[in-house]
C-alpha cells in the first residue's frame, strides 16, 4: 500500500483537486470543498473476488421484482408499490419530521408478516429505541435493534441474523474503520453508503438509509450518495404543523410524481387517504383571491386551494412573493393578466400561496391562479362551486392539459358543481363527469366565467 494522499473533495459534484480552494471548479459551489485522505492499494485485482464474463442479454433470467410492502399504503405508492429486495433506499428530511418515526412503523409492519428487520440506531439508545417503539405499537418479535455505529459490527450483526430488511438511522453516524476521517465526513458517507448498496445487491436485502439534510434543504454529503441508491424519498413538511408529505425525487423501481401524506400525532403517522379533503377543510365561505384547482400527483388526483393577496405597494418596486409555487411562473402570469385581460397589477404586490404546505409545479394550475389573482385585485369572490384548470400561454389562450377526467371526477366527488377548463378538453371528454364543464379559449373567458358570465 502507499502512502496516503490528501485530496480536496468538493461535497455537491464530488469534483477533486489536490489543494483546497473557495469555489469548486467544476460545479460553482463556493465553501464546498472538503479534505479527504486516500490511500491507494497495489494493483486493481480485489482479493477473494471471481472473474466474471460478460453474457447475452437475452440469457439472462427474466424476473420480475418482487416487493415487499410495508402495509402503510402512502409509504408503499411512493415506493412504486412496495419495498423491492436488494433496493437501497434513501430517506431524507428536516430534524423532528418524523423519518425515525415512519422507519420504525414501516420496520414494524415488515417484522409482523414474518421478515426479520435489523433497525441499527447510531443516534440513540436501545431504551430509547424501546421508549419510541411502545409508543408507536411497534415492537413485532422480528424486529431487531442494535446501537451501533461500527460498519463492520452491524456487517457482523446481518451475517448473525440474517434479516430481510435493514434500516441505517443515519447513515452520517456510520463510520469504516478503513477509511480515514470521522462519522459524517464526506469519504466517510460516501464509503459506507458504497458498502451497504453492494450488500444489497449481493444478498437481496433491502436497506434503507435515513439521512440529515442541510440547511438548503439537500440530504448531507457528496451528491454522489443519492446516484448510489436506487431510489431517493425527501419528507417534507412544518415541525410545527400536523401534516407531512413523502416524495421522491429518484425511483428506479416506480413513478417519481407520486406523493404519499400523512397527519402526525401522537400514535405516529397516520395515513391521510383523502388529501383533498385535507387541502380542503378549511375552505368555508368564498372570500375573494381564492380558487380551487384539481392538480395531478402521479396518478392522484388532488384538490387544492391556491390564495392570492393583491395591495397597493409602498415601495418602488412592487413585491412579488410565492410559495407553493415557482415565483417565475406567477410574474409570468401577472404580465399576462395585466397585457391581455387589462387588469393593472404593474403597480401592486402580489402574493400567492398553495395551501397545506403542497408545491405544485404542473402548468395546469395557471388558470386557477389567474382566477385568484384576478379576484383579490377585485375584492369580488369568484364562483365558489367552481373548480379552474388549464395551461395560460403567453398570448392569453387557454391550453389543454392532461387527465381531464381524473380531475372532474375529483371536483364532483368534493361536492363541485361546474369546472372552468380548456375548450379543447371540454370538447374531447370521453365520459359523463358528473359536472357542469364550461370550456373556454382565453384568459379573457375565463374571468367571466368565474364570475358566472359564460
Amino acid at each position: 500500500m502507499s502512502a496516503p494522499k490528501t485530496l480536496y473533495r468538493c461535497a455537491e459534484c464530488g469534483h477533486s483537486t489536490p489543494k483546497w480552494l473557495g469555489r469548486c471548479p467544476s460545479c460553482g459551489k463556493w465553501n464546498s470543498m472538503a479534505e479527504e485522505i486516500v490511500r491507494h492499494t497495489q494493483g486493481s485485482n480485489q482479493p477473494g473476488r471471481q472473474a466474471v464474463e460478460a453474457i447475452s442479454i437475452r440469457d439472462i433470467p427474466f424476473d420480475s421484482a418482487s416487493r415487499i410492502t410495508t402495509s402503510i399504503g402512502e409509504l408503499d405508492r411512493v415506493l412504486g408499490g412496495g419495498l423491492v429486495e436488494g433496493a437501497a433506499v434513501l430517506v431524507g428530511g428536516d430534524p423532528g419530521i418524523g423519518k425515525s418515526t415512519l422507519m420504525l412503523q414501516a420496520a414494524h409492519n415488515i417484522a409482523m408478516k414474518g421478515i426479520r428487520v435489523l433497525y441499527v440506531t447510531g443516534e440513540e439508545s436501545l431504551q430509547q429505541t424501546r421508549l419510541r417503539a411502545h409508543r408507536l405499537s411497534a415492537e413485532a418479535p422480528e424486529l431487531f435493534v442494535i446501537a451501533e455505529t461500527d460498519l463492520a459490527l452491524i456487517h457482523r450483526e446481518v451475517d448473525r441474523i440474517n434479516p430481510g430488511v435493514i434500516i441505517i438511522d443515519s447513515i452520517q453516524t456510520i463510520s469504516d474503520d478503513a477509511v480515514e476521517g470521522s462519522a459524517g465526513t464526506i469519504s466517510q458517507v460516501r464509503e459506507v453508503t458504497a458498502s451497504l448498496v453492494r450488500l444489497a445487491k449481493c444478498s437481496g436485502i433491502a436497506v434503507f438509509l435515513v439521512g440529515h439534510v442541510t440547511k438548503t434543504g439537500a440530504i448531507a454529503g457528496p451528491r454522489i450518495i443519492e446516484h448510489q441508491v436506487d431510489t431517493v424519498l425527501y419528507f417534507e413538511g412544518e415541525n410545527s404543523g400536523a401534516f407531512r408529505i413523502l416524495r421522491a425525487i429518484k425511483n428506479r423501481f416506480g413513478s417519481t410524481n407520486e406523493i404519499g401524506v400523512f397527519e402526525m400525532r401522537a400514535e405516529g403517522l397516520i395515513e391521510v387517504a383523502n388529501p383533498s379533503e385535507l387541502f380542503m377543510g378549511h375552505r368555508g365561505r368564498a372570500m375573494p383571491g381564492t380558487a380551487v384547482v384539481p392538480c395531478i400527483e402521479g396518478t392522484r388526483p388532488i384538490l387544492v386551494e391556491v390564495q392570492a393577496l393583491v395591495g397597493s405597494s409602498v415601495y418602488g418596486t412592487p413585491q412579488r412573493a410565492a410559495m407553493g409555487i415557482d415565483r417565475g411562473r406567477m410574474a409570468i402570469l401577472a404580465a399576462v393578466l395585466e397585457r391581455r385581460a387589462g387588469l393593472a397589477l404593474a403597480d401592486r404586490d402580489i402574493f400567492l400561496n398553495i395551501t397545506g404546505g403542497l408545491r405544485i409545479t404542473e402548468p395546469a394550475a395557471d388558470l386557477a391562479l389567474a382566477v385568484a389573482i384576478a379576484s383579490a385585485l377585485r375584492d369580488i369572490p369568484a364562483d365558489p362551486t367552481a373548480i379552474f384548470f388549464g395551461e395560460v400561454g403567453l398570448t392569453g389562450e387557454i391550453r389543454a392539459v392532461a387527465s381531464p377526467e381524473i380531475r372532474l371526477t375529483e371536483g364532483a366527488k368534493l361536492g363541485f358543481k361546474k369546472c372552468i377548463m380548456p375548450r379543447v378538453n371540454a370538447r374531447k371528454l370521453t365520459c359523463e363527469p358528473g359536472i357542469e364543464t364550461i370550456g373556454v379559449e382565453t384568459i379573457d373567458e375565463a374571468l367571466e366565467a368565474a364570475w358566472g358570465r359564460k
